[in-house]
């Protein structure tokens, strides 16, 4: 099977948190110790991926260089695209058609944030589907704010509406995209919705039309954030804090996922750990290699 290749969409204008986010990108603020990308980019990360297209705004894509590099640091490869303006989740498809090159992708929305036990092997499940696409479905107690999953009597997924105002479960479509080596080909046969954007739902009812739509259920042990408000940021912080000091371990930590998975050595891990020598992230970094 063709090597499933990553996607980030980081672009936008994040106009739900100005005036934060006037000067700044919101996938570039702090969430608790780290930037907000670097919380999606482990989603990645932990499904085994190390070639990343990531897709930003023409003004901005500097500055996530800057922050990022080329991904060699952490064993990966990125691809920088640019975003000419937001025209909807399933363009990033079209705009990444070059890259994919016919590979399958995995695509996850910059200013999400997944945390779970076992969200590896839940990645690797849907990794393991050559054709037809998957979606994570999430558990929430207010699904009419989000697209929601119908299930059929057997539990597989008979349709996605977008905000219902009856919801047919309580589980919320997530900002990550498991989908086959046809998405590009689809997202340009999509038409704008009526406010000119390639909607992913649009896409997503395609693959559901050929009947190869499928759907993981994240269960009590996960966690999904999405930090598109000020109070959602603020909660999404404040939930990294909290498990990181009172279990002392990282999360959503690109160096730490390289180090574990043998694509950096100990010693660029300590070539990071020295240069964020000065904070706790730098010191937990600097622990790695000397605990289990």
């Amino acid at each position: 099977m063709t090597q499933r290749k990553g996607i980030i969409l980081a672009g936008g204008s994040g106009t739900r948190l100005w005036p934060i986010t006037m000067g700044v990108s919101k996938q570039l603020l702090p969430v608790y110790d780290k930037p907000m990308i670097y919380y999606p980019l482990s989603a990645l990360m932990l499904a085994g991926i190390r070639e990343i297209a990531i897709i930003t705004t023409p003004e901005d894509q500097v500055q996530f260089q800057r922050l990022m590099g080329d991904g060699s640091q952490w064993g990966l490869s990125f691809t920088w695209i640019i975003q000419p303006k937001p025209e909807g989740l399933a363009q990033a498809y079209v705009l990444a058609e070059d890259f994919l090159a016919g590979s399958p992708s995995l695509m996850v929305l910059g200013d999400n944030i997944f945390f779970g036990h076992g969200l590896p092997q839940m990645l690797a499940r849907a990794d393991a589907k050559p054709n037809g696409g998957t979606v994570f479905g999430y558990r929430v107690a207010d699904p009419e704010r989000y697209g929601v999953v119908d299930f059929d009597n057997q539990g597989n997924v008979r349709a996605i509406i977008e905000k219902p105002v009856v919801a047919p479960s309580h589980y919320a479509v997530t900002g990550l995209y498991c989908l086959d080596a046809t998405a590009p080909q689809k997202a340009r046969e999509i038409s704008p919705s009526a406010r000119g954007e390639l909607e992913i739902v649009s896409l997503l009812e395609m693959y559901l039309a050929e009947g190869t739509l499928s759907v993981e259920t994240m269960g009590r042990g996960y966690a999904w954030l999405d930090t598109g408000t000020h109070e959602s940021l603020l909660d999404a912080g404040n939930f990294v804090r909290t498990l990181e000091l009172r279990q002392g371990l990282l999360i959503g930590s690109p160096d730490e996922i390289a180090f574990k998975t043998g694509w950096i050595t100990a010693a660029q891990l300590t070539a990071r750990a020295k240069q964020f020598g000065k904070n706790a992230y730098g010191h937990s970094l600097a622990a790695l290699y000397k605990t289990p």
